[in-house]
């Protein structure tokens, strides 16, 4: 008898009380069908570790539990959320037409940035340096390199978004 009639015989066997226990888990075909076919799946690659054939029953019925149980864990740790009603929590974003940012208008907020970020932010936005190229060059360490570039991102969308708001806060941040 070949291994694939082997395999077939055992779907044939185990299958319906596979699904079974499966949906007795999830009260979902879909999920059934889904967790009962993946022990199968999961069997075609080990299921030659199993040396005694009397227990064969019990790995699949304990694979197909730990199969349902991390995919479980995973749902509660990263629950699927529609858009629509996770909308109030996103922050909001203000839209920046392209038709205010030209390369004059980032250039020119470009110059206004605080001189700690500017450099990091041309090297990298404009002359396309990685990360580690710009702290050999700017001699800080690659941390600093990120963190600059971050902020210095974030006073760049400030002046191009709200250029009076920008102004006003660069006038505080000078005192």
């Amino acid at each position: 008898m070949s291994q694939e009639t082997d395999f077939e015989k055992l779907v044939d066997l185990y299958y319906p009380s596979l699904y079974r226990f499966a949906f007795s888990l999830t009260r979902q075909e879909s999920e059934a069908c889904d967790l009962t076919q993946e022990t199968f799946l999961i069997w075609a690659k080990k299921g030659h570790s199993v040396r005694d054939e009397t227990k064969i029953k019990s790995w699949l019925f304990t694979t197909l539990h730990r199969e349902y149980l991390q995919k479980h864990r995973r749902r509660v740790r990263f629950p699927q959320v529609e858009l629509e009603e996770a909308e109030m929590e996103l922050p909001e974003i203000a839209p920046v037409t392209m038709g205010n940012i030209d390369r004059h208008n980032v250039l020119n907020a470009l110059s206004k940035l605080d001189e700690n970020f500017q450099a990091a932010v041309a090297l990298f936005y404009l002359e396309d340096h990685t990360y580690p190229e710009i702290a050999e060059i700017l001699q800080i360490p690659l941390g600093t390199v990120k963190s600059r570039i971050s902020r210095g991102i974030g006073q760049l969308q400030l002046l191009l978004s709200d250029p009076a708001r920008a102004g006003r806060a660069q006038e505080v941040a000078r005192g």
